[in-house]
């Protein structure tokens, strides 16, 4: 399998290169990205213009390169795993649209083991109606979205089970908790990779779900796999969730 990695120089980026290169059936028709001030046929300063003879595009660039990714992906007809956070309403809409036209996989953590934790929280808050729920997330200190997309997509998952709650970000002031909120709350630090909590609360007992990536491998690893399970798929929007469940 041929993949065209978009966002090639950054963090994420590199250690999809790396975990790649212990997979021989992997290899890299095509690297793009911003740092790249020339092309020779393999790098680029942005989506090739061209087919460079990829079998799928990993994206781990910036939320607002979803037009050129898509443009490109419908030009080629090739599978899209979309590894960003922080899209605007209409770059989403985007999103949809290209999964009218290839397959796309979706998703705001490419860890597996996020795919279990949002399982494992749907299931608690369901079995715990009356439970108070709060979600902490902890990133580093350069991330660029808050709350984080993961936080977001844990949240919405347990909406879809517990109808009705909605989203307190952050918490201030002198007011009583409402029962209907699902609070979250971001903390941006150092060098943490990330780290999620879910935390349910009766009046007689708490439960806490979390989970820690102590390295962008694992990561990478979902992208891969995420990569290799969409190719050969029809048209449509795929989430880890699909992943696990197939």
């Amino acid at each position: 399998m041929k993949i065209l990695l978009n966002g090639a120089l950054g963090k994420m980026g590199q250690a999809l290169t790396e975990e790649a290169k212990k997979d021989p059936s992997l290899s890299f028709a095509a690297f793009a990205d911003v740092g790249y001030t020339s092309t020779d046929g393999t790098h680029f300063a942005k989506m090739p213009s061209s087919d460079v003879g990829a079998d799928v595009i990993v994206d781990f660039s910036h939320h607002s390169a979803i037009f050129d990714i898509a443009e490109y992906a419908k030009k080629y007809s090739l599978p899209t795993v979309i590894c960003t956070t922080g899209h605007t309403e209409e770059e989403t809409k985007c999103i949809e649209e290209l999964a009218k036209c290839v397959p796309v996989f979706f998703s705001a953590n490419m860890s597996m083991g996020i795919a279990l934790t949002v399982e494992l929280a749907k299931r608690s808050a369901a079995v715990l109606p009356d439970a108070d729920i709060e979600i902490i997330e902890k990133h580093h200190s350069a991330k660029l979205d808050s709350p984080s997309g993961t936080a977001l997509m844990l949240a919405n998952a347990i909406r879809g089970v517990r109808k009705g709650l909605t989203l307190m970000l952050g918490r201030n002031g002198r007011h009583v908790r409402e029962k209907d909120e699902i609070g979250i709350h971001a903390v941006r630090a150092g060098s943490i990779v990330g780290e999620h909590e879910v935390i349910l609360a009766t009046k007689h007992e708490i439960i806490t779900i979390s989970h820690s990536a102590s390295s962008r491998s694992v990561f990478a690893d979902g992208a891969i796999n995420a990569a290799k399970w969409l190719c050969g798929k029809d048209a449509g929007m795929y989430t880890m969730q699909n992943l696990v469940n197939d």
